[in-house]
């Protein structure tokens, strides 16, 4: 009968062979699956350059197509400008503006380091398939298969709901921004920079991407067997909380809409967190005890686990 012990060896095993082909060696001649640290070096030049020519690429494109980039990076500030009081103000210091949407700059140089900086970020999006490969390719060696399964569904559920998050995000800033604008006392101009609109666009998104994690987390939890669903139930409710409270904070904008904007796709995705956690507590349920994931109740309960620790040393003399 196989046993976990016996799938250990033989990813360890399927393991070392792939490690000693990619040497060009025998089990034989290299047991351990070892690879000399020079050759660890030569592998991680290579795959940088190849990063870095990619990023090049993804760069000049970025500078091409820096207008529309550009265009696309300030539209929340634009709509929420035009409707605020600040723009009318604006309008009539400056004159015609046509859309109404001005950015300052502090520098002489500042245009050049916003192209740059813009060039370099959609360079960075642009080969994200190219830097991402290389550095799962320098990593999975390193791994057995279960953990690389575990790489496989983390980094294809985070990526997504990252980008959810941020594209949410990206619709809700106009309506904080309107709301910030708006405070802007009658007698005065509010002259925002371009380092600080990039600087809370930036923010918003990580808030809102990092927030659509939380459900991703929950289930790593409890694939590690650190959450059941039996503590998540008595949580469920400071969890929603939390979450309507971490959005209450962090939308810049007062008003319940842009609130719900974060809070109920988070809490939609927690409570399918949820359904997982129950759904996968059941299964291990059913092949053994979910304290202790392969030993069946019997087999708890004869080795005393289920014990406090004083009377577990007693249950296995």
């Amino acid at each position: 009968m196989a046993t976990a012990d016996d799938g250990l060896l033989a990813d360890e095993a399927g393991e070392q062979q792939s490690a000693n082909e990619g040497l060009g060696l025998t089990r034989r001649d290299n047991p351990e699956a070892r690879m000399p640290l020079i050759e660890h070096l030569r592998e991680l030049r290579n795959r940088i350059v190849k990063v870095a020519l990619a990023l090049t690429v993804g760069s000049v494109i970025g500078w091409v197509v820096y207008p529309w980039v550009w265009n696309f990076v300030k539209a929340p500030y634009c709509k929420a400008q035009v409707k605020s009081l600040a723009a009318s103000a604006i309008a009539h210091s400056a004159g015609s503006l046509g859309p109404h949407c001005q950015l300052y700059f502090s520098g002489v140089f500042d245009p050049l380091f916003l192209r740059l900086q813009i060039s370099i970020a959609t360079g960075v999006i642009i080969s994200s398939p190219v830097w991402l490969y290389q550095l799962w390719a320098f990593i999975a060696p390193g791994l057995y298969r279960r953990e690389r399964r575990w790489a496989y569904f983390f980094v294809g559920a985070a990526i997504p709901l990252f980008a959810v998050g941020a594209t949410i995000a990206y619709f809700a800033m106009t309506r904080g921004l309107q709301w910030l604008l708006h405070l802007t006392p009658a007698d005065t101009t509010a002259l925002i920079f371009i380092n600080t609109y990039l600087s809370y666009a930036a923010a918003m998104l990580l808030i809102f991407g990092l927030a659509f994690e939380i459900p991703l987390v929950i289930v790593l939890l409890n694939m590690a067997g650190v959450l059941t669903h039996k503590r998540f139930r008595k949580w469920r409710r400071l969890i929603i909380f939390l979450v309507f409270a971490f959005a209450a904070i962090f939308t810049p904008s007062p008003d319940p809409l842009s609130m719900l904007l974060l809070a109920i796709p988070c809490v939609v995705l927690v409570e399918g967190a949820e359904v997982f956690v129950w759904a996968n507590d059941r299964r291990r349920a059913r092949s053994g005890s979910l304290e202790y994931p392969g030993l069946t109740d019997e087999e708890v309960a004869q080795y005393g686990l289920d014990k406090p620790i004083g009377e577990q040393a007693g249950a296995t003399k």
